[in-house]
């Protein structure tokens, strides 16, 4: 938050102390001043008065005599080593919302702090359509890469499709055996659901043949599914299967082809429905078999070491022993990880690279990281693992195998039903509006995304859709609604030829006005503070602090209803510049505003 009498007074703190120990540029941050108290902002002695070899109250007092003093401030008052100061209110309206343009500019970093990032997020297989964890996924994803852009970073997102393996060769070889030559085309199905149903349909046949084999013989319960897996006919084909399409059988590619092209068309809608646009997609076909040479060369430099089976390890210490090749020489998961790394970095030079993944992967990444630091590559140390929680359904947890997941589209198709059916109970009986069906889609997608950023991401949650559609609470609609009320504020003041030209800003006196500029001014801060935290709940809880803010203010001073004009015209100035900070704030987490609601 900038305010010229706080950058007045760290002016006067280095010049009248040149010896203390700051660098060049340290400043003061204001904060809020709590409610109920007397005042706009508070300054925090404690926070740095030994820099100055000085106690917290004695800076405290001379920091009271400063701004008692300076011609912006009404009064500076100090608890303990808290100082309050009031703003008059042409000096508070002038440092926050009087030109928003310069306060926008000050959410994006210097040039030398900015970085190129890379962000890795997605990452569905293709087997199935993306489910309501992959929505998370997605959200935490493509809103960390906005929101990152909009303070200056370059971003690059991609994504890693896994396309091979067993779980592939499971819908595979349940389509050649029970689709009969059907396509999503002659079904009406969107690919990727026309596959995933194969592949629960090869799961229900699988179950049936291990029930039955533990009905033959009753010791093999102590056995799990998995130790029964190659015991059963299909677990037995879908492994042969797997041989052939590693092989290259002309056969099994063509189909893994053409199924796959079905997931991949089901996917771009999926992601153009949310927005999402990847500068890259890698697919695991083709990087399945990078990073064993990698694993090569740090076996002959010592960093990593052969087992008596033969199997390649690395030594991690605390966080243990990885195997990095097996004994017949054939990749785990995180050998291409090691060669996907590299991949990525030649390809586009990072600064850091970000994957978003769920935080079961924790140690994955903390080894994966490790090792790369073993071989020697500097850029290890700017590897980052985002990891987040799991999201529930009030109706319980999902499983794919089991078809009891709750799939993206059929997610963002109940968004938008539950958002139509809320717009149209508004309207009280009024004639449906021309787009309705575009405004209930970005009202259900704002709502989806906005529920599952306003926690941390670390957090696991529970989504409840229609929680998330109201327009009252700390919900996405609430913010888009404070957006819409301004519009047909503008839309009545334009009728009545009332303008918002040359503000009076002195005129806007009373708490609920003061506190909403504060509020605005705070958002800069704010989205640089989110950034470097890469959590976007951060964001998402001031803008609906902001709203709530303008909510108080809308009450409490009339408008349209002004006194007088210049008043009017004040009020109007406002309304208008918290808007442009929500729809701005909003478009940075990748949620739409529709211009009336």
């Amino acid at each position: 938050m900038k305010l010229r009498c706080i950058s007045d007074f760290c002016t006067s703190m280095l010049q009248k102390y040149p010896e203390n120990k700051t660098r060049p540029g340290w400043t003061v941050l204001p904060e809020l001043c709590p409610q109920g108290m007397a005042g706009d902002v508070t300054v925090n002695c404690f926070r740095f008065a030994g820099q100055f070899g000085m106690r917290p109250d004695a800076l405290a007092a001379e920091a009271v005599a400063f701004f008692r003093a300076h011609p912006d401030v009404a009064s500076a008052e100090a608890v303990k080593a808290f100082v309050n100061i009031a703003l008059k209110p042409e000096a508070l309206f002038r440092d926050t919302v009087a030109d928003m343009p310069a306060l926008f500019e000050e959410g994006k970093l210097p040039q030398k702090e900015t970085k190129r990032i890379l962000i890795e997020y997605s990452a569905p297989n293709t087997n199935k359509p993306q489910h309501l964890g992959h929505v998370r996924n997605n959200t935490i994803g493509m809103s960390l890469s906005s929101l990152l852009s909009r303070v200056g970073h370059t971003v690059i997102p991609v994504n890693l499709v896994n396309d091979r393996g067993i779980h592939i060769c499971k819908s595979m070889l349940a389509y050649q055996r029970y689709g009969n030559g059907a396509t999503p085309e002659s079904t009406g199905i969107k690919g990727d659901h026309f596959v995933g149903n194969f592949y629960v349909k090869y799961n229900s046949v699988l179950s049936e043949e291990i029930r039955e084999l533990r009905k033959e013989d009753p010791s093999l319960a102590e056995l799990s599914d998995e130790d029964l897996f190659l015991r059963t006919e299909i677990g037995q084909a879908a492994q042969k299967m797997l041989q052939d399409w590693e092989a290259g059988d002309a056969e099994v590619r063509e189909l893994w082809n053409r199924m796959n092209s079905w997931v991949f068309a089901g996917f771009a809608e999926t992601y153009e429905r949310m927005g999402i646009h990847f500068a890259k997609t890698y697919l695991e076909s083709q990087t399945y078999l990078l990073g064993k040479d990698l694993v090569a060369k740090g076996l002959e430099e010592g960093v990593f070491q052969k087992r008596s089976d033969g199997a390649v390890v690395a030594d991690l210490g605390k966080l243990g022993t990885k195997v990095v090749l097996r004994s017949d020489g054939t990749s785990v998961y995180i050998t291409q990880d090691i060669g996907t790394t590299m991949l990525k970095y030649r390809e586009h030079h990072p600064d850091v690279q970000i994957w978003v993944v769920g935080d079961e992967q924790i140690l994955h990444f903390k080894m994966l990281f490790a090792i790369l630091s073993k071989l020697g590559f500097p850029w290890a140390a700017n590897l980052q693992h985002l990891a987040y929680g799991m999201v529930n359904l009030p109706s319980g947890k999902m499983k794919s195998r089991e078809g009891t997941v709750v799939d993206a589209d059929d997610l963002f198709d109940e968004m938008h039903s539950l958002a139509r059916s809320a717009t149209l109970e508004r309207l009280n009986g009024a004639e449906a509006p021309a787009d309705l069906e575009e405004r209930s889609e970005i009202i259900g997608m704002g709502a989806l995304k906005f529920m599952l950023l306003k926690f941390n991401p670390k957090t696991t949650i529970m989504f409840d859709p229609q929680a998330s559609l109201k327009f009252e609470g700390d919900t996405g609609p609430y913010v888009q609604y404070a957006c819409a009320r301004i519009n047909s504020i503008e839309r009545k003041a334009s009728d009545q030829g009332f303008c918002a030209d040359s503000p009076d800003w002195s005129l806007l006196e009373k708490e609920e006005e003061r506190r909403l500029a504060l509020l605005c001014a705070a958002y800069p801060d704010v989205l640089k503070s989110a950034a470097e935290k890469m959590d976007c709940s951060i964001l998402v809880n001031h803008l609906l602090e902001v709203a709530k803010g303008f909510n108080r203010f809308y009450r409490e001073c009339p408008v349209l209803g002004a006194e007088n004009a210049p008043l009017r015209s004040a009020r109007l100035a406002l309304c208008y510049a918290v808007r442009d900070l929500l729809t701005d704030g909003l478009r940075t987490l990748t949620i739409g505003v529709p211009a009336v609601m």
